[in-house]
């Protein structure tokens, strides 16, 4: 590994940690180097706040050691004015001699005039340290710019033997997720902007769909109701989150409860997808049930996928979703419990 892939590596484990409050502008990273000593770091913590690069140089405490030193970051610096000024402005500003690029901006008003103002101003340029590895950080912010639609995660727990849950006739939903996967299930939530539930999961576990076992926002929670039968005492109608209702039926606003008119004899779910490209909502998380879940599959809409398998078997119940052959999977532990994760590498 070389220096350079050293600190542009520290660099993607700083972005990481915007992915919950930077959207939508996309996660990134920083390091100032000098003389082989980091002196300064920083990444995007919340849109609208100050970018990567900047909280990077505002954390160097001796100034004069900046046009010795080298700036690394995950992606090119912004050259346009947004809601923050030009980064690429502030480091030929403090005299960074140096600069190392992790990809190119894909977004027009940026990609390549960034790079082009620093080498204008004198400044050596390096592009495409880690490119692929920089590129998969902000890989919501391309989906959703260049697709149109939100980034697409789906998530379920699955029994040792194949199956989602029992068939019930009231009683309790059965648990397969453990305390520990339970709080990851709640960081996935914290790092999406809208969850989505179909009416069997919202009748059957009256979810709350909230963050309560982790720190972050609740994301916006969608459900879909064609008749409009749900029941007004479950949590997705307590008014404490926004939420959005799918249906054909006519109702009033309720308190944070908004009710999106859908077409059910199309297709609903691209109808879905483009309400919440509308409202600039970026990543969707689906957590069922299996037979939401299948259709996201079945229709080839999805981003990534996280499955729990569980130790427990239930021997008959409702088959979990069935995911298409040809995609390769990663395989990590949490608590016991296996988990399996699919990325798409179309994005």
């Amino acid at each position: 590994m070389t220096n350079d892939e050293k600190y542009m590596r520290r660099c993607i484990q700083l972005a990481k940690n915007g992915f919950c409050n930077a959207a939508p502008n996309p996660t990134v990273g920083a390091v100032i180097v000098h003389d082989e000593r980091i002196i300064g770091e920083g990444y995007h913590v919340r849109c609208g706040e100050g970018h990567a690069e900047v909280n990077a140089i505002a954390s160097v405490r001796d100034e004069s050691l900046l046009k010795e030193s080298t700036i690394y970051v995950s992606l090119e610096p912004c050259s346009h004015y947004g809601k923050t000024p030009p980064c690429a402005d502030l480091i030929v500003r403090k005299g960074i001699p140096r600069v190392v690029i992790g990809c190119i901006d894909p977004f027009s008003l940026v990609s390549g005039q960034g790079i082009q103002k620093l080498k204008d101003a004198g400044i050596e340029v390096k592009v495409g340290v880690l490119e692929e590895e920089c590129r998969s950080l902000i890989r919501r912010f391309i989906t959703f710019n260049t697709k149109q639609r939100p980034y697409i995660t789906l998530k379920w727990a699955e029994s040792a033997d194949g199956f989602i849950d029992v068939i019930r006739d009231g009683g309790k939903p059965v648990v397969l997720s453990t305390p520990v996967t339970s709080v990851y299930v709640h960081k996935q939530r914290a790092e999406h902007k809208a969850i989505l539930v179909g009416r069997r999961t919202a009748l059957l576990d009256n979810p709350s769909l909230t963050v309560r076992n982790w720190y972050g926002r609740n994301p916006l929670r969608l459900v879909i109701d064609r008749r409009l039968t749900l029941p007004d005492t479950l949590h997705l109608f307590d008014g404490t989150v926004p939420t959005l209702v799918f249906t054909e039926k006519e109702r009033a606003e309720r308190p944070n409860v908004t009710y999106i008119k859908t077409d059910f004899k199309q297709d609903i779910i691209p109808q879905i997808l483009r309400e919440l490209y509308n409202r600039k909502v970026q990543t969707l998380l689906v957590e069922g049930g299996s037979r939401l879940l299948q259709s996201f599959l079945d229709a080839d809409l999805w981003d990534e996928i996280y499955i729990e398998h569980a130790r427990t078997e239930l021997h008959q119940g409702i088959k979990a979703p069935q995911v298409p052959s040809g995609h390769p999977a990663d395989f990590f532990f949490r608590s016991g419990a296996v988990m399996q994760h699919y990325v798409r590498n179309d994005n």
